[in-house]
């Protein structure tokens, strides 16, 4: 009768464990009817305005997929472009709610900023642009050469420890802002460019005024994984992004599509698919949503691969192959947790 008598105990308990580890963000959203998602000020196929200030991009595509999700409504977000210099800032004070916006994950970011990783969407490694009339074919031929990069970014460093490595005594040539980067870069000022190699594709098609006079070299000199970060104490919040993510990639990887998504949750008997839209299992209920969230996201903006194709693929202006971004089951890195 003891025991039995401590059971309410011990479920108040459990309760006061489970509040203490929900913060506030999901409660502002739902409050305000809006997520405030930081993206980056200008990289076409990742996140760019048009001149009506439209948003487009795979980082936009995921943010509009979380909106879906948790608001019902993948329009129910506030762009909010940040500089390099300051998208840590932005997150930090609640300025944004997330952070989707073409940066890299490392552990310094997610467990000493007050900030957590949700799940990697972009596979990439940081790569240098040349001139194709300076006849270079590898970084390592960049001995004594001014290299244009972007301050307070993990390119700086990287260049940096390159340089040492190899004893190239590479000069940066430092810039606060993309543009301005982006600019010096194209009128002379350094010999290459170096950030993430889908940034150099990005810039390539946007800026130069031809694009095959500028050539990707080879290597690349660092890991870049990409995704979205959150701010640290909601980790109701945090899981809702994470497996926004990986419902997109499973999405993908089960044949789900934009098109199809409203026939296969009227008609299929597959139990994976079924799970994953909801008609067979609520899988919602664990993230504090309904059972219809991940059929919502895909309906927005499709799976992943469409997400992938229709703004960086090959047969775009950024055109970048799948390479680490395919699935796992296609020899790529893409390997989402399971929905189950």
């Amino acid at each position: 009768m003891k025991n039995l008598a401590r059971l309410p105990l011990l479920a108040l308990a459990l309760a006061s464990i489970t509040a203490a580890h929900a913060g506030k963000t999901l409660d502002t959203i739902k409050q305000r009817d809006q997520i405030a998602i930081g993206v980056s000020t200008g990289v076409p196929g990742f996140s760019a305005a048009d001149s009506q200030g439209n948003w487009t991009g795979l980082d936009v595509d995921i943010g509009k997929a979380v909106a879906a999700a948790l608001l019902n409504d993948a329009n129910k977000v506030k762009w909010v472009p940040l500089a390099s210099q300051q998208r840590f800032t932005a997150l930090q004070s609640g300025e944004v709610d997330v952070l989707s916006r073409n940066t890299t994950v490392t552990m310094s970011r997610d467990a000493s900023m007050g900030m957590a990783s949700t799940a990697v969407v972009f596979y990439d490694g940081q790569g240098f642009m040349v001139p194709a009339k300076s006849k270079v074919k590898s970084a390592k031929q960049l001995k004594g050469a001014t290299v244009c990069v972007q301050s307070g970014t993990t390119s700086e460093k990287n260049l940096t420890d390159f340089s040492r490595a190899n004893n190239l005594n590479i000069k940066p040539v430092v810039f606060d802002k993309f543009d301005a980067t982006n600019a010096a870069y194209f009128a002379g000022r350094c010999q290459a460019y170096t950030t993430d190699a889908s940034g150099l594709a990005s810039v390539r098609a946007k800026e130069a005024k031809g694009p095959k006079d500028h050539v990707i070299l080879p290597e690349l000199i660092s890991k870049e994984p990409l995704g979205p970060l959150v701010r640290r104490g909601d980790e109701e919040w945090q899981a809702i992004v994470r497996w926004v993510v990986y419902g997109l990639i499973e999405a993908e990887e089960n044949g789900i599509t934009q098109a199809n998504v409203d026939k296969l949750k009227a008609e299929t008997k597959d139990p994976v698919v079924g799970r994953l839209l909801g008609t067979t299992e609520d899988m919602g209920k664990h993230l504090g949503l309904d059972r219809d969230w991940l059929a919502r996201a895909i309906k927005a903006v499709g799976n992943y691969g469409e997400i992938y194709e229709r703004n960086v693929g090959e047969k775009t202006p950024v055109g970048l192959p799948r390479g680490k971004n395919q699935l796992w089951s296609q020899g790529g890195l893409l390997y989402a947790l399971p929905v189950r």
